[in-house]
């Protein structure tokens, strides 16, 4: 069913849906945490720096870019796609667009099952109160498509091991971001010397380093054990052709 024609075009006007609702998502938590600062009288380029900074906020958004460009590209195939159900010939997105679909898919379930694990009885320092459906959405909704997508999305193409090293470049380039600023910024909410947006990744909470370390050591492995699974299943049921 997934390599039939109609189901690739129904699925991809479900992503563009999908993308859709997280930007949507994403804007109206953003616009309700500058509303607070605002009233505060907070610095709103803080604000909206701490905003981006969060892993949820930034693997929602390259989510829902990946989203609508695999959407763009299939809708702007049509001599591919009236040749998607002849003999011998098949919808194969290219391999940037498969390596990034790997890569989006990886963080939103890693950004799902981090939160519903660990976070959600945890308030965040968003500078407000979370939107329930906006924060839903982003830590459940749009993880659980992601998720899906990786088993029911059309054109798959197969990828090679190595893009499971392409996968973790990003999450190791935000840990690093995250613990260098985090004591360069002023907290908004509390006026503390520090700011991080997690509280696992904060050395100042009981534990330390050490336990921020532990953390880090273990999500880690988390995206290894994620992203080596998406490109495993990608190699098992994906079209196999080279780069």
């Amino acid at each position: 069913m997934t390599r039939t024609l109609a189901w690739a075009r129904l699925w991809t006007v479900l992503r563009a849906l999908m993308a859709v609702v997280i930007l949507a998502a994403v804007f109206a938590q953003l616009g309700a945490s500058l509303s607070a600062a605002a009233a505060d009288g907070k610095d709103m380029l803080t604000i909206v720096t701490n905003f981006f900074s969060f892993f949820t906020i930034l693997s929602n958004v390259l989510a829902a870019i990946v989203l609508l460009i695999s959407v763009v590209w299939f809708f702007t195939r049509r001599q591919a796609r009236e040749q998607f159900e002849d003999a011998g010939t098949r919808l194969i997105e290219p391999a940037a667009l498969a390596t990034a679909v790997a890569c989006v898919s990886t963080y939103m379930i890693i950004t799902g099952i981090v939160y519903n694990t660990l976070l959600r009885s945890i308030t965040l320092p968003q500078g407000s109160e979370p939107i329930p459906w906006s924060n839903e959405t982003l830590h459940l909704v749009g993880p659980l498509f992601l998720l899906a997508d990786l088993f029911l999305g059309p054109a798959r193409r197969s990828l090679p091991w190595s893009r499971v090293l392409a996968i973790i470049v990003f999450p190791i380039v935000w840990v690093v971001y995250t613990l260098l600023r985090g004591p360069l910024i002023t907290n908004p909410g509390n006026g503390q010397p520090f700011w991080y947006p997690y509280p696992f990744l904060n050395p100042n909470n009981p534990g330390g380093w050490g336990s921020v370390v532990i953390y880090v050591i273990i999500i880690s492995i988390a995206f290894l054990v994620v992203g080596s699974f998406v490109v495993w299943w990608r190699r098992r049921t994906g079209t196999h052709l080279s780069d």
